[in-house]
């Protein structure tokens, strides 16, 4: 037999073995996923009644869940990694089934309980590799609620302080890049909120009410896509309730940062039909930040 005849024929061998293998390896996982599976499909097995789940192993319940979770069945698969928790606490077993349970309650839409089995995790496990994960899902269990911008703004603090741990925490992480996308999102959700309730009064002639809205979003949330609307409705406001200063110096700003938007053209319609320009003027908060802004250390 030559050279290449003998390579080839070890070749085969190897890749005889390593099939064998691979359905040694399918069987046993078959099997250990049979285990469960056909006792779940029994009228008198309920996994769920005590003490049902005692004889199997940690592998076993895992791979259960996963199986319930490739279903589409969530709460199920939390479940079983619940179980593992119970059953073999403190085990490897139990440390990943942990992080699965949390992933398994959010993709089920469960926030709170994928929010306590993620702060289980950072509590047991600080130092694992998947802490930045844990620490991802804790946030985007508040983050995931805040789409609408009526809800309760309180979920929008929370989603960002989570969000900020897992920047500061695991800066070097895959998560770390997600969650500043996300922070500035919910940033600017905040501001939203802000500019929904000052045109609300607005609407309704009550200017300094307004004002005070839209100022915060100029004092504080600067840097969103809000403020050139912000500084618009501003000089609204101000001409509303003659503060002529103000919305001169409103215009100002608009003028020296977003000339471009049609925020700043609306602005000069209105203060030049008044015979108004666009100009810093008296001595108030908006004339401070002007100077601020002529200096380059805002915005």
């Amino acid at each position: 037999m030559d050279e290449a005849q003998a390579i080839g024929t070890h070749g085969m061998k190897l890749s005889g073995q390593r099939k064998l293998n691979q359905r040694i390896g399918r069987k046993l996982w078959i099997a250990g996923a049979l285990a469960l599976g056909v006792l779940a499909g029994c009228d008198t097995f309920d996994p769920k009644a005590d003490g049902a789940l005692d004889g199997f192993t940690a592998e076993q319940i895992f791979q259960r869940g996963e199986a319930e979770l490739n279903r589409g069945q969530e709460d199920d698969a939390a479940f079983y990694f619940g179980e593992i928790e119970r059953l073999y606490p403190y085990s490897e077993w139990a440390k990943r089934a942990l992080i699965m349970q949390a992933f398994s309650y959010h993709r089920d839409q469960d926030y709170p309980n994928s929010r306590s089995a993620a702060q289980r995790y950072l509590d047991f496990y600080p130092a694992e590799e998947d802490a930045a994960y844990a620490q991802y899902l804790l946030a985007l269990s508040y983050y995931d609620q805040i789409d609408a911008i009526g809800r309760d703004q309180g979920l929008t603090f929370q989603a960002l302080q989570a969000l900020r741990a897992v920047i500061e925490r695991y800066p070097d992480s895959e998560y770390a890049q997600a969650s500043i996308l996300k922070f500035d999102l919910a940033f600017d959700h905040l501001a939203a909120k802000e500019m929904e309730i000052g045109r609300y009064y607005l609407k309704r002639n009550h200017f300094a009410a307004a004002a005070n809205r839209f100022r915060v979003v100029v004092e504080d949330f600067q840097t969103t896509s809000h403020t050139p609307e912000a500084l618009h409705r501003l000089v609204e406001t101000y001409l509303s309730l003659g503060l002529t200063d103000e919305a001169q110096t409103a215009g100002a700003i608009l003028g020296y940062n977003y000339q471009s938007t049609e925020w700043y053209q609306d602005s000069f319609a209105l203060l030049t039909g008044q015979g108004l320009e666009m100009r810093s003027v008296g001595d108030n908060w908006l004339s401070a930040i002007y100077r601020q802004v002529v200096r380059g250390e805002w915005l």
